[in-house]
């Protein structure tokens, strides 16, 4: 990394920033969705789509309104989503799209596996496989982060704490580029798109929902020590969960339990690239590195708008919205309010407090963000500590997945100099 004329205790843009090596006349994708987010506010706090029917919810303190009201904002959205035989069967056990009481019990019986103390336990595993990871790469001056390190890390973690064998992880990998991959889905997509998109991910959909059937056949026959296993003997309110509910509720935390991580470390590491003297700032002083990814997710949320439907006619934002509307909570504008955060363009590693809302908020806050954060955070500082540069190869040769589906990258080449 080259020295900044920036003062080193000063906060740094969120861009615009150096472009790639072989330069580009657009602007970063980045760039443009933070412009893009930011502009929402100068409209805001809740404007109405007309063209996709749908209401949106810009500003800090209404997306958290909306994020704590699961009676008025449903988060089932069966009532006005297409029909679609593989994906109703996944949502049996998919609590993210519950509402309570459901959605209270079937959360409470995997929160166990998720608990701070659990997880904090996870750690020496994590460093094992990072510095495994990161070993196989070591004889390299380039390499692709997301597929040496960012995508597989979290995979081998969440796999292992649900049991499924070493050999069948890269499946997950497979299942996500399909389910995340968004090429039939626009920046603006009505039903018929999503409808679509439905369509020609169903069979992705009816693999892994087959998969983890048999995965749960087997651990019936065989139970080990793994939340698979504790599922199986679970009860919720006197009652053991259905074979499908299982599948789908397993299915969720498969893909869910890692693309969140392998999004917020190449965001990070893309995010470090483009401020020049941050990374060794953060060498210096490793105490950084935990706020730095907050800040990371504040400004690039991986996932940056959260659906609802409205249960009854409700006014928001002084305009009256009928029931069974879509409203999208938008957390990526949301965390650029500046009635909450002061410079909100800014990427500051010292911002404390930092409320972004990029893991939600309320009964639904991300039951992985404390992983998550772990996994990204022991990621980032194996990469500092074992490279003396790690430098993005050129952001012209940097494949973004679609935003409209999920905030990453799907390929992230990188140079490094070792120690």
């Amino acid at each position: 990394m080259t020295s900044s004329s920036r003062p080193s205790d000063a906060p740094l843009p969120s861009g615009p920033a150096r472009s790639g090596a072989a330069g580009t006349a657009e602007p970063p994708l980045f760039d443009a969705l933070s412009a893009r987010w930011s502009a929402l506010h100068e409209k805001g706090p809740v404007l109405h789509d007309e063209a996709q029917g749908v209401w949106q919810v810009v500003d800090h303190q209404g997306v958290g309104a909306v994020l704590a009201d699961p009676a008025t904002y449903s988060s089932d959205m069966s009532p006005i989503a297409p029909a679609q035989e593989d994906f109703d069967a996944f949502r049996q056990g998919n609590f993210v799209g519950m509402d309570p009481p459901r959605h209270r019990q079937l959360r409470t019986l995997v929160s166990q596996a998720f608990t701070p103390r659990v997880v904090q336990g996870l750690v020496p595993r994590i460093e094992e496989v990072t510095t495994r990871l990161l070993d196989a790469v070591a004889d390299r001056d380039r390499f692709d982060l997301v597929d040496a390190l960012a995508h597989p890390l979290p995979v081998v973690v969440i796999a292992e704490l649900l049991g499924v064998p070493a050999e069948d992880h890269p499946l997950f990998h497979e299942w996500a580029s399909v389910m995340f991959d968004g090429e039939l889905i626009g920046e603006a997509p009505d039903m018929a798109d999503l409808e679509q998109a439905l369509e020609a991910v169903a069979p992705t959909v009816r693999e892994m929902n087959g998969y983890v059937l048999d995965h749960i056949r087997r651990r019936r026959a065989a139970p080990g020590d793994d939340l698979t296993s504790r599922l199986l003997h679970a009860e919720v309110d006197g009652e053991r969960l259905a074979d499908q509910e299982i599948v789908g509720f397993v299915a969720l935390l498969l893909i869910a339990g890692h693309i969140t991580t392998t999004a917020l470390l190449g965001n990070a590491v893309l995010t470090f690239d483009r401020r020049p003297g941050l990374l060794d700032k953060l060498r210096a002083d490793p105490e950084l590195l935990p706020p730095a990814l907050e800040e990371v997710l504040r400004l690039l949320p991986p996932f940056p708008e959260v659906g609802r439907r409205t249960t009854r006619p409700v006014v928001l934002g002084g305009h009256e919205i009928p029931a069974d509307a879509l409203v999208m909570a938008h957390l990526g504008a949301a965390n650029r309010d500046p009635a909450r955060f002061a410079d909100p363009e800014c990427f500051d590693v010292s911002r404390t407090p930092n409320p972004h809302l990029s893991f939600g908020h309320g009964i639904h806050f991300c039951l992985g963000a404390h992983l998550a954060r772990l996994e990204a955070r022991i990621a980032a500082r194996s990469l500092l500590e074992r490279f003396r540069t790690v430098a993005v190869a050129s952001h012209d040769e940097v494949v973004h997945r679609n935003p409209a589906v999920i905030v990453g990258v799907r390929h992230l080449p990188v140079e490094v100099t070792h120690r």
